[in-house]
């Protein structure tokens, strides 16, 4: 959906990142799974600033900040820049600060969502049991598979990328125009999903990914209660016919006739 360039008066801090809530979790799904939703979401931090957990009818919400310029805001490497939707010219605006946010804190420590707040646990993994058979590790399938995400970084493609709800009612004009014109393919495929909230594709690296940027920290790691510290959708195949990153090593190929 085409749109018109946001109505601004001057160059801002809109050039270089947007202040948004995002839904983590949506009505209709289990509650008991709402803390893997939200973990995995607030799990990709690479442009992402996530703000205070609040709750509202059930639904957990993030007042939150994306780190992503629009499209139209042009560096002249000076220190100045133009905009290319409305000609103003300046000292390039000041990017909003991004904290760290680190999920992983050492050992079997992690940040994690538990009982819909943000918190700290321990996460060890099981030992193995003691009368159980020897069983060779597996290799990550993902390690050496050449998937990619659209802004064209190898590795880990599902980990890098995700979909998410903004809050943006018909009535906030502004707001929409600043979603929709946000530096593709970072934030992109921005279409309206109710009268009340925007559906967009983000890129931005989880914070569980390990060292390698492939392999999963919270792989094996379980909760307290026994859940998996892993979020659960982390662990599930995508339907058939669902799109799924080019390269991706479990694409089935086709056969010749």
């Amino acid at each position: 959906m085409a749109s018109s360039p946001p109505p601004c008066r001057s160059m801002g801090s809109q050039c270089q990142s947007i202040a948004v809530t995002l839904r983590l979790t949506s009505p209709d799904e289990n509650p008991e799974t709402s803390d893997h939703e939200a973990t995995w979401a607030l799990g990709h931090t690479e442009r992402v600033s996530f703000g205070v957990l609040w709750e509202d009818d059930g639904d957990l919400y993030s007042d939150t900040i994306i780190h992503i310029p629009c499209r139209h805001l042009k560096d002249q490497g000076d220190g100045t820049a133009k905009c290319a939707a409305h000609g103003y010219r300046g000292k390039l605006p000041r990017a909003a600060q991004k904290k760290a946010q680190p999920r992983q804190l050492g050992g079997d420590r992690f940040r994690v969502v538990d009982n819909r707040k943000l918190v700290t646990l321990s996460l060890p993994v099981p030992p193995p049991p003691k009368r159980s058979l020897p069983v060779v590790n597996s290799v990550n399938p993902c390690a050496t598979a050449a998937c990619e995400t659209s802004d064209h970084q190898r590795k880990a493609a599902c980990c890098r990328d995700m979909t998410i709800e903004i809050m943006c009612t018909k009535r906030e004009k502004k707001l929409e125009a600043l979603i929709r014109h946000r530096k593709a393919p970072y934030l992109c495929k921005v279409n309206r999903d109710s009268d009340f909230a925007l559906e967009a594709e983000l890129i931005s690296a989880c914070g569980y990914l390990g060292a390698d940027g492939v392999a999963c920290s919270l792989h094996g790691r379980l909760r307290d209660d026994g859940r998996p510290g892993k979020p659960a959708l982390c662990s599930d195949w995508p339907p058939k016919n669902e799109q799924i990153h080019p390269g991706c090593v479990f694409v089935t190929p086709k056969r010749r006739r």
